[in-house]
């Protein structure tokens, strides 16, 4: 049985946010509807996203690495938010695996949400009904579009190729052989949900930093004419001569 599925390279994705700006405009004008965004910005933010890029950085100054995550709906092979839907508005597609949700028969009750252990449902606070990733369902089927942009819009917006896409359960798929021969991995897989988004690590990388690289090169004070500070000084002492 087919599996369509994203296989994303944590160790290329620079966390730009075209997969997420792509995601939005393709699908608000697209099979989706629109994906309100009452209040995007305020200290409650309201918004409806399909796609999320979560930022992190580890480690100690300055050894320090930044990581960008990227999140979406997982397509599990064994979604829990399917059994829970009281109205079967989320169902599994057996041709492709898709997990999609039937807006004539979602009420909004949140239940799908509730269940999905990734937090990956959203509610459109203007249809009122709850929303997820559709791999772009309406795009990779379009038979319109040249075969070779019938993808994802995240995929075909990432300018580092981070992004894969494919059928997981065909052995020769470049998801699979991604998965396969660079450890891909399944994110907590301790749920049972089997997801059929992959990852791909980041390779260990080792920067060494030598403390002349700590001090900016382009100084203005430099440009200033303004001396260095002497041990024991601070910026006062040295604006004062």
């Amino acid at each position: 049985m087919t599996q369509l599925a994203l296989v994303i390279d944590l160790n290329v994705c620079v966390g730009c946010h075209a997969c997420v700006t792509s995601c939005k405009q393709w699908n608000t004008s697209g099979w989706s509807g629109p994906l309100t965004d009452l209040n995007p910005y305020d200290e409650d933010p309201t918004g409806t996203f399909y796609n999320r890029v979560q930022t992190f950085e580890s480690g100690q100054f300055p050894d320090t690495e930044t990581i960008h995550f990227p999140k979406s709906c997982l397509h599990c092979e064994d979604p829990p938010c399917v059994p829970v839907c009281p109205t079967g508005a989320s169902y599994k597609r057996d041709e492709d695996g898709i997990v999609l949700v039937d807006y004539d028969k979602c009420i909004g009750c949140k239940y799908c949400s509730w269940s999905c252990p990734y937090g990956m449902r959203e509610f459109d606070e203007k249809q009122k009904v709850m929303k997820k990733c559709t791999l772009c369902v309406d795009r990779i089927y379009d038979r319109n579009l040249p075969e070779e942009e019938r993808k994802p819009a995240c995929v075909l917006s990432c300018p580092t190729s981070a992004r894969i896409f494919g059928d997981v359960h065909d052995p020769n798929s470049e998801a699979s052989l991604a998965i396969r021969e660079r450890g891909g991995f399944a994110l907590q897989p301790e749920w049972g949900t089997n997801p059929a988004n992959h990852y791909l690590p980041r390779r260990k990388t080792e920067i060494r930093i030598h403390e002349d690289e700590l001090v900016r090169a382009d100084n203005p004070l430099k440009k200033e004419g303004v001396p260095e500070a002497a041990e024991g000084q601070t910026l006062d002492d040295v604006m004062s001569w």
